[in-house]
């Protein structure tokens, strides 16, 4: 039989996707034991600041880069969005699984919204001067950018505490990932997703990370069974942009990159932090997903997103 320590930050999200994982792999594995390890990462230690103000890149992946290092797990399960592209030397992404749903959501406070409607059109009955809860500086500029009026404020924890502070701390609405709450089977009233087209998601969002030591070619081979080819090369597409843009947790970038036939189709948009300049962008190319990402980053500096990026 073999063991396998797994790496995950702890919470309830990150322990329902790395146990995801871990059934699925046990699966295909039969003689597979996999041993969870939760690791506490300095974004998980740091609840009351906003995301900006606790550091730089990597903040809910530092730890757990750090324990497959020393050899204290032998894998990791990271959210996709919040793995940096570039990697310390030594680790690699072994496997990316098929993407959950990447849009963002809308959940509202007291307002019946029927299903059929779309997001858009939920933000426009929001009163003026709506109170709006995210910890996202990309969906802060981006629900700027549609209604100037909004106030937006921040709002960190689980997504129960989220739904919870939604109901109890006087917002009208937050912005959630759609991926967490299909992960967590969570159905909130009055949700509604978002559209892609104009509210772009995270570069990653809805993706998930399994990261390995890049020697361990056993570990490897036994995660490359959840690899999903149109899943890598859409995510390698939107992390090439990201490197090229040089852009980091306090950059309002989105990027979603989707397989289409032979090739890459990728729609970016950067915006700036008050929502007032928009810079929107969509490239197609064959070959290499990098090159893609690396045409869009180029096609937005062009555009003149180098100013709003600093």
């Amino acid at each position: 039989m073999k063991i396998l320590k797994m790496g995950t930050r702890g919470s309830p999200l990150a322990l329902a996707q790395a146990r995801l994982v871990a059934r699925q792999l046990e699966n295909l594995h039969p003689d597979l034991t996999l041993e969870e390890h939760v690791i506490r990462t300095t974004g998980d230690k740091n609840q009351g600041q906003p995301l900006p103000q606790i550091g730089g890149k990597g903040v809910f992946t530092l730890e757990i880069e750090d324990a497959l290092l020393n050899g204290a797990i032998d894998f990791a399960v990271h959210s996709l969005k919040d793995l940096p592209p570039a990697m310390p030397d030594g680790l690699t992404l072994a496997a990316v699984p098929a993407r959950e749903n990447p849009c963002d959501t809308l959940i509202l406070h007291d307002f019946n919204v029927p299903t059929q409607e779309t997001g858009d059109l939920a933000l426009k009955i929001l009163p003026l001067g709506a109170r709006v809860g995210t910890s996202s500086l990309r969906r802060a500029a981006m629900l700027k950018n549609l209604r100037s009026d909004l106030q937006i404020d921040d709002v960190r924890g689980n997504i129960d505490t989220r739904i919870r502070k939604l109901h109890e701390e006087g917002f009208h609405a937050i912005v959630l990932a759609r991926a967490g709450l299909n992960r967590l089977e969570i159905e909130a009233p009055n949700t509604l997703n978002l559209p892609e087209s104009w509210f772009v998601p995270a570069p990653g969002q809805g993706a998930l990370a399994l990261q390995s030591r890049r020697d361990d070619l056993d570990t490897r081979a036994v995660l490359m069974a959840l690899e999903d080819g149109p899943t890598r090369n859409a995510i390698e597409a939107e992390r090439a942009l990201v490197a090229h843009l040089e852009a980091g947790c306090s950059t309002p970038l989105g990027a979603l990159a989707r397989a289409v036939g032979e090739g890459i189709s990728m729609h970016a948009v950067v915006c700036s932090p008050d929502g007032r300049e928009r810079i929107a962008v969509t490239v197609q190319g064959s070959g290499s997903p990098q090159l893609v990402g690396e045409r869009a980053a180029r096609s937005l500096l062009e555009k003149g997103a180098g100013e709003i990026l600093g």
